[in-house]
């Protein structure tokens, strides 16, 4: 499903280069989740944005399902985002000015899914949003909003999802609560997941852990 191979980004620093990630590779194969823990600054947030296509390194490379990201446009790299990826940010990402049922349509209709609404109101319900399918993100709490999030990453089927702090605005009972909901709905569709976390609790229910450190992605058996 990804396959990276000596991936390193650096950025400009004042005139010198600052190296984020340092030759990086490792691969995952459909179905497996993944987390990747380690300390703010590390570098985790900058893979993500990698694995994604969002952003290009400064050498290696990252192939989804066999396309290497280096080799597309913008344009392209954006069209296999809506057809392969789904996201959970730690900050939810909806967009103010639509319902939660919106929020989830929005990825549906540029896919060109056909009933876009009901597969929302389908996935809203999935996630126990039934009663709140016309509410805007800002009267819902942050649990609910989240799980507008989730249900917004798996409508389309993707077949990897990336999640970034999933839980990370969330209080201890909530976040629970999202996580057992993102895994029961990840082991349903077999989806792939790469996770970043700093929860060694959550880290530990995937099937493989990685540990970021000032750039340097290590194995932890």
């Amino acid at each position: 499903m990804v396959e990276v191979r000596d991936l390193a980004k650096r950025v400009d620093n004042g005139g010198e280069s600052l190296t984020i990630l340092h030759e990086i590779s490792f691969a995952v194969a459909a179905a497996e989740t993944v987390a990747i823990v380690g300390a703010s600054g590390s570098g985790k947030s900058t893979l993500l944005g990698l694995l994604a296509g969002l952003d290009l390194p400064s050498s290696g490379s990252v192939a989804l399902v066999g396309e290497d990201l280096g080799s597309l446009d913008e344009d392209a790299r954006a069209v296999l985002r809506g057809r392969l990826l789904g996201f959970v940010f730690q900050s939810f990402q909806l967009l103010p000015s639509l319902t939660a049922i919106e929020n989830v349509m929005l990825p549906l209709e540029l896919a060109g899914t056909a009933n876009a609404r009901s597969q929302a109101d389908y996935w809203l319900q999935r996630v126990g949003l039934a009663h709140r399918l016309r509410h805007y993100p800002k009267h819902l709490s942050g649990g609910e909003q989240q799980r507008v999030a989730l249900a917004r990453a798996f409508a389309p089927g993707p077949r990897l999802v990336l999640a970034d702090e999933p839980t990370g605005n969330l209080d201890a009972a909530t976040g629970h609560q999202v996580i057992e909901l993102m895994f029961a709905i990840n082991a349903e569709r077999g989806t792939t997941l790469i996770l970043v976390t700093h929860d060694e609790e959550i880290a530990a229910r995937c099937d493989r852990r990685m540990r970021m450190h000032a750039g340097e992605l290590e194995e932890i058996i």
